[in-house]
């Protein structure tokens, strides 16, 4: 007898206060974690799939199993989700990045957690389900060799819910090199980076037929020679993409040379400071203030569209680096920058040290609501100053005024790109009340 299936993608809450679930009617990239499970899932097995995002959960749907993937702003969402299936006697199962760092928190919600990567419990969880025998915990090992990975079931999904312009998700590494102080990345996507063959990766992208991709790697560019032979393979594809990897690359010619010839359209830079000792204290060294400008001239001068990460809230910052950080983006005319909150993620050095000295705040509701929120008491200022000047940071940079000067005339793609970026980013502010709607 055939069994039914269904994985949702839980939504989050608006806020602690506004418990409305937050829904949009399109979503610009088209999500690779629920096609991805699909595609692991045994073919004796009817699957449905549930953005919740976009569309309402059927709670009296005909299925034999509810699998549920949630990070921590989506875990509340994802609980109370869990419960109205398990009222109405589904089994569920709970897995995602918040279950590696949560699971005794997550037990009580649900049959079964799955902590870790899924490649090595997935079938054995659905296979258990079946007969009635869930574990509480299940482990997943590292996945070691990424070869022979199964293409995503696209076909599962309504893409007519993802606009006429769709970006599609693709993987073609996990983990990250790197060992930054505040990130927690490496813990639930593994401690070493590895890669997928490229011809894998060529062939996933060329069978979707999409044109538009972005690669979710925690870092594009983390194994050089693997990045060159993939961007070589891209180019017949005539492909446009878009990317995260480590600011040094932009200043390596032959890679961004590669990079524009293979369909380059947009790269996220996570910069993180303008300050080189603020740097050193993150363990972030191999970005190099004195190389900021020569790396924005190399994205300049071959016509592509860029974002750049910033981290506030950093034990030795002074008040000052709000409005210099804005300067240094006016002078430079960056196009897209991204201003965040130092989070103390659960698991990295950065968190016992703030939990050592006594300065956590709110510890359990760390990432558990979306926004700029500050969980730390940081040196210079209260908790709710440092919230309002990074929320001041984004209604200046995204002011029409900022962006009629820092922005480009949008007559090529990547400038198109960058329109785009910052008035989605000008939108989402009014729509949350961080801007005047001037």
């Amino acid at each position: 007898m055939r069994r039914r299936l269904l994985i949702v993608q839980p939504s989050h809450y608006r806020s602690k206060q506004d418990r409305t679930i937050f829904r949009v009617r399109r979503r610009p990239v088209v999500s690779l974690t629920l096609p991805y499970l699909a595609a692991l899932t045994p073919p004796d097995w009817d699957v449905a799939l549930v953005d919740e995002h976009l569309q309402d959960i059927d709670f009296d749907a005909r299925v034999d199993l509810v699998a549920i993937s949630t990070w921590t702003v989506t875990s509340l969402r994802a609980y109370d989700v869990a419960a109205e299936f398990r009222r109405r006697r589904v089994p569920v199962i709970i897995g995602g990045p918040h279950i590696y760092f949560h699971a005794d928190e997550a037990l009580p919600h649900c049959d079964a957690v799955g902590i870790g990567e899924g490649e090595s419990i997935w079938c054995q969880m659905l296979e258990d389900a079946v007969n009635c025998r869930l574990k509480p915990v299940y482990h997943g090992e590292v996945v070691k060799d990424l070869g022979g990975l199964p293409a995503p079931r696209y076909d599962l999904l309504d893409l007519r819910r993802y606009g006429p312009v769709k970006t599609f998700a693709v993987q073609a590494s996990r983990g990250c090199p790197f060992r930054c102080e505040f990130c927690s990345e490496r813990f639930y996507l593994g401690q070493s980076y590895r890669t997928r063959p490229v011809a894998e990766v060529v062939e996933e992208i060329r069978r979707s037929g999409a044109k538009n991709f972005l690669f979710v790697d925690s870092n594009f560019g983390g194994k050089r020679s693997q990045a060159l032979e993939l961007m070589e393979g891209l180019i017949p594809l005539k492909l446009r993409w878009s990317a995260l990897w480590t600011s040094y690359l932009c200043n390596d010619d032959e890679f961004m040379d590669l990079a524009k010839r293979s369909g380059l359209l947009h790269v996220n830079l996570g910069i993180e400071s303008i300050d080189p000792l603020i740097l050193e204290a993150m363990n972030k060294r191999f970005n190099k203030v004195s190389k900021y400008e020569e790396m924005l001239n190399s994205l300049r001068r071959r016509g592509l569209s860029y974002s750049m990460n910033f981290i506030f809230g950093w034990d030795g910052e002074s008040l000052d680096v709000f409005d210099a950080t804005l300067a240094f983006l006016e002078q430079q005319r960056v196009p897209v920058a991204h201003f965040n909150l130092l989070v103390p993620g659960k698991g990295t050095p950065l968190y016992d040290r703030m939990k050592a000295e006594g300065r956590l705040l709110n510890a359990d509701e760390i990432d558990r609501w979306p926004g700029n929120l500050c969980y730390i008491r940081p040196m210079h200022c209260t908790p709710e100053e440092m919230e309002r000047r990074v929320d001041g940071m984004y209604r200046r940079f995204y002011s029409l005024g900022s962006m009629v000067r820092r922005l480009p005339l949008p007559v090529t793609q990547a400038n198109i790109a960058s329109w785009v970026i910052n008035l989605t980013q000008r939108y989402m502010g009014i729509r949350n009340n961080s801007f005047d709607a001037f």
